[in-house]
């Protein structure tokens, strides 16, 4: 399994063979089978998580329907921040999509390997930007876009989730119900047919 992490890690072009060695010592690599929570809404999201393989998807239930807010897929990394850093009750759960492999580690694992080297602590402020970033563009497309211009800007900048999450969780992701984006696609069909 670590040669999995291993991998995985060599492909960022970030780590000296001490780093990615520090990685893997101060991490676990964990297994969750399609349908398993990675965190469940209501109790404390301890650790911070990578994917190696698989996809997950951040919802929470508001008037007893789930709304989807995220998708994770390969190396992306999977915390609920104010639950993580803050140690207080999780808002959202995280659900396996997929059998997933995830890297983990807890906040004293971190801290443990800054001490060993701090120079490991820009990993955590890119992974904190990139993660902004991400959360930035979601607000974007559900204040900014109709329905439809969600769903095509989501083709176009992750079109990788459409194969691999169900049409239920899209249509929960971008706002809408199941049967508007059946009709959406349709649409957007038609008018690519077109000649």
């Amino acid at each position: 399994m670590q040669d999995i992490a291993r991998q995985f890690l060599l492909k960022f072009n970030k780590f000296s063979s001490d780093e990615i060695n520090l990685i893997l010592d101060n991490t676990s690599i964990e297994r969750f089978r399609k349908g398993q929570f990675v965190v469940q809404a209501g109790s404390i999201c301890k650790k911070c998580y990578f994917v190696l393989q698989g996809c997950l998807r951040q919802f929470r239930i508001i008037d007893g329907v789930e709304k989807t807010s995220d998708f994770f897929l390969e190396k992306e990394p999977v915390v609920l921040y104010s639950s993580y850093m803050d140690r207080k009750p999780a808002e959202s759960s995280v659900q396996c999509l997929e059998d997933c492999i995830l890297l983990s580690g807890t906040k004293e694992q971190e801290i443990t390997m800054h001490k060993t080297n701090p120079s490991l602590e820009h990993l955590i402020y890119t992974l904190l930007s990139d993660d902004y970033k991400k959360a930035e563009s979601y607000i974007t497309l559900l204040t900014c876009f109709n329905p439809e211009q969600r769903y095509l800007a989501l083709l176009e900048t992750r079109p990788e989730i459409l194969n691999r999450v169900p049409l239920v969780y899209i249509a929960s992701y971008i706002g809408v119900t199941p049967e508007s984006l059946s009709r959406i696609r349709k649409r957007i069909m038609f008018h690519t047919d077109k000649p």
